[in-house]
């Protein structure tokens, strides 16, 4: 018996990397699940059904359930189709991993519009839109009297949450915006049955190794035998147990990296100054003079 067996999982961005984890773990654990990937390049560029069929032979070779989906995810019409490929090839939807992604890093006096753009969307409106059209799913089920114990797992970065990083301005942005969506759909789909969660995670991709700056880090050799700390098959087990029937988080962002674990706490209030009248420049001054 498996921790996923009977559920049915969406992986997006499943073709490679910490995806494509995700994508083999659900399917050892009982899962049956969609392999989405566009099969684009770092940028986004282009597209490959290579990827994602590769990834479905490999679950089926092992026995595994899994079909193929190349839709773009950043397409509301694409992510759509990628919920309603789940509905009818498995009779239902328990888990969505929104895990796509890429990158076109760019300091910000130089960033394009377009490198802006594409980085939001894919990252951003990439999470909402299958979020957005499996929630109508979850609601209609649950609306209808039917039970519902699903669950989402969204992937922000360390980038977005606790390590800004230079350079990535656009990626930042929006996997900030994914930790902040993933809070309001928790307490938004929570009376539905779906609870929703986000990871942060740091390992060795093809992403990672072309972050200026983090590349040589990522890229050293590991000797046989020892613990990889940097291998994309670290960060599986936490989606895959988030992704369980009867796991009791929701609203939650996860740091995860090699051995390690540790939840993201947001913003939260600090220090604190008080004035009995209106704020003005003189006062500020005095108030704030011990901050700088």
């Amino acid at each position: 018996m498996g921790a996923l067996d009977g559920r049915v999982a969406i992986v997006t961005g499943a073709g490679r990397g910490i995806g494509r984890e995700h994508a083999l773990l659900f399917a050892a654990e009982g899962a049956s699940v969609v392999v989405n990937d566009l099969g684009g390049a770092n940028d986004g560029s282009g597209s490959d059904a290579g990827p994602a069929q590769q990834v479905v032979d490999e679950i089926i070779a092992a026995g595994g359930k899994a079909v193929a989906n190349t839709d773009n995810v950043a397409d509301w019409a694409g992510a759509k189709a990628l919920v309603d490929q789940a509905v009818s090839e498995f009779g239902g939807l328990d888990v969505l991993v929104n895990n796509a992604g890429i990158l076109r890093d760019a300091f910000i006096a130089g960033m394009s519009e377009a490198e802006w753009d594409a980085v939001i969307a894919v990252h951003l409106k990439g999470h909402f839109a299958p979020l957005r059209h499996a929630a109508e799913y979850w609601k209609t089920r649950s609306k209808a009297g039917e039970p519902v114990a699903a669950s989402v797992i969204n992937t922000a970065s360390a980038s977005g949450t606790f390590m800004p990083n230079a350079g990535q301005a656009n990626y930042g942005a929006a996997k900030a915006g994914i930790a902040a969506m993933t809070l309001v759909a928790a307490q938004e789909l929570e009376r539905y049955g779906v609870r929703v969660n986000a990871i942060a995670p740091i390992a060795r991709t093809r992403l990672t190794l072309a972050t200026p700056g983090m590349g040589a880090l990522f890229a050293q050799e590991v000797p046989e035998g020892e613990f990889d700390a940097f291998s994309p098959a670290n960060i599986a087990p936490l989606v895959a147990y988030l992704g369980t029937e009867k796991c009791p988080f929701n609203g939650k962002v996860f740091a995860v990296q090699g051995g390690a674990i540790f939840e993201l706490d947001g913003w939260r209030g600090g220090r604190t100054v008080e004035t009995d009248g209106p704020w003005t420049l003189d006062n500020l001054d005095e108030h704030l003079a011990d901050w700088a």
